[in-house]
């Protein structure tokens, strides 16, 4: 089995009431404990909206990236998978596409 990243974009479910917060939220606790019992679950973490970015070889601070961007990573996963096609089907159970999400599925490098 090799690791496999999860990166989640968008999907920001703020604009759903209370109640259908948590139901989503309950979504997300069963796709982990589904992960976890078929011992691919890793690590994973939500991410704050916001930070600083830094660039260029002045390492240049800004403010962003800025919560209201599609593109802003809200959180990432590391699974184990047999290959990209089998961590792609792994992705498919994300809870976020119903909010238009996006899943970026990345290999995780190993350096020997």
């Amino acid at each position: 089995m090799e690791k496999y990243m999860f990166l989640f974009l968008g999907g920001d479910p703020s604009h759903l009431s209370p109640e259908k917060q948590q139901a989503h939220m309950q979504k997300w606790f069963e796709w982990v404990e589904k992960m976890k019992n078929e011992k691919r679950y890793v690590s994973g973490e939500a991410l704050m909206p916001g930070g600083k970015t830094v660039t260029g070889p002045k390492k240049v601070v800004t403010d962003g990236p800025y919560a209201e961007s599609k593109e802003v990573v809200g959180g990432y996963f590391v699974i184990l998978a047999k290959d990209l096609d089998e961590a792609t089907k792994l992705a498919k159970d994300c809870p976020d596409y119903e909010l238009n999400g996006i899943v970026e599925v990345r290999e995780v490098v190993k350096f020997d």
